[in-house]
């Protein structure tokens, strides 16, 4: 096989590929902005947020109760230690194990409640995420010619990408690189037939020699005009 037929095979299936993807990206924009999934993806993600917010909340409930308990260790262990006989200072630290425990109580309740809101906000994430998933079944299910076409699309990719491979593993890395910076400069074509001693792509004219050189397939050529690499079928 020549370079210029290994390249020529890659650019027909890479351009099938671009169509597919491009079809496949128009059908799930038809599908994305529907207004019921519009609407529903809007729940979905206010009830994540909330469930973030919650999870945030909790984790703040539960350093601050922790941090109260080893306050209340501490001044457990130097009230009950027995180092410290001055009854002065014994009961500040009795009044402070009060305060401590009372205050650790409200953390406590407070904990409490962020573990309550956390699971109505899971349980408000599950139900919009079930819904979510119902309004896009009915949609693609009203637009059922689109999810066949679809999946008849994803099925064609698969195979494509699978031709693709092979035909990229017969090409020198140095002819792939070159190919594949010419298929970003010129939105995706690379490699072009000639007709008539002239460039498919752009129209430019070749000369007689040029379009001798194309024919023979011995070595690259590029269009005068355009860049791309040429092939005669």
């Amino acid at each position: 096989m020549s370079h210029t037929l290994g390249l020529y095979r890659l650019q027909q299936v890479d351009s099938r590929i671009d169509q597919a993807n491009t079809r496949l990206e128009a059908i799930r924009a038809v599908l994305e902005n529907d207004s019921a999934i519009l609407a529903a993806r809007v729940i979905l993600e206010s009830a994540e947020k909330n469930l973030h917010e919650a999870e945030k909340a909790l984790r703040a409930s539960e350093a601050a109760s922790e941090s109260q308990r080893i306050k209340l260790e501490q001044v457990g262990a130097s009230l009950y230690g027995g180092k410290i006989q001055n009854p002065k200072e014994l009961q500040d630290l009795q009044n402070d194990l009060a305060s401590l425990k009372r205050h650790l109580a409200t953390l406590e309740d407070t904990q409490l409640e962020a573990m309550l809101e956390i699971e109505a906000a899971r349980e408000a994430r599950q139900a919009a995420e079930l819904e979510m998933n119902k309004v896009e079944a009915r949609v693609i299910s009203q637009n059922a010619s689109l999810k066949g076409e679809r999946e008849s699309l994803l099925n064609s990719l698969e195979n494509l990408n699978a031709e693709r491979s092979a035909t990229y593993n017969t090409i020198s890395p140095a002819l792939l690189e070159k190919y594949e910076s010419l298929r970003i400069k010129r939105r995706g074509l690379a490699v072009t037939t000639i007709s008539d001693n002239a460039c498919d792509a752009c129209g430019s004219g070749l000369t007689p020699a040029q379009a001798q050189a194309v024919r023979m397939a011995v070595q690259l050529v590029e269009c005068p005009s355009c860049g791309r690499i040429l092939f005669s079928n």
